[in-house]
């Protein structure tokens, strides 16, 4: 087992004893199990695949950092969803919002920057939706904080 803790500047999202974790890196996804070497890195916005017990549980996150200590993951992000609790239809609005705001921003740059962040943040909720519904997997035992 290893300890995994993932926080956003709100609050701990998880916090837990798994089996291993997949997480995205500038450098593609990496998988943790326990008495991984020593490690910092940067996370990209993607999903975090949690497993223990023969279940499964999904993260869509954004940027962040990770550290590895052989014994502990801890992850800070921006913000971090569970799939599970993630609304299709709801982010194809947000979608469609963040859509509209880069284009009326177009010639702000601040504003377009913040629009296109947004925009990254809704795409990659809806990646990690649709990845939820062709895994097959029951989900891990969901941790209240």
């Amino acid at each position: 087992m290893i300890h995994l803790e993932i926080t956003t500047p709100e609050r701990e999202i998880f916090s837990g004893d798994i089996d291993s974790v997949s997480l995205p890196t500038p450098d593609g996804e990496i998988s943790v199990l326990p008495h991984h070497i020593p490690l910092m890195s940067i996370v990209v916005p993607g999903s975090i695949l949690i497993r223990r017990g023969g279940g499964e549980e999904l993260f869509a996150v954004s940027r962040g950092v990770i550290e590895i200590d052989g014994k502990n993951v801890h992850v800070l992000v921006d913000s971090a969803d569970r799939a599970g609790e993630l609304q299709e239809e709801i982010i194809e609005k947000a979608k469609a919002e963040a859509e509209k705001l880069q284009k009326e921003r177009r010639h702000d740059a601040e504003g377009f920057a913040e629009a296109t962040a947004m925009l990254e943040r809704e795409l990659n909720k809806l990646k990690v939706v649709r990845r939820r519904h062709t895994r097959n997997r029951p989900p891990i035992e969901k941790i209240e904080n």
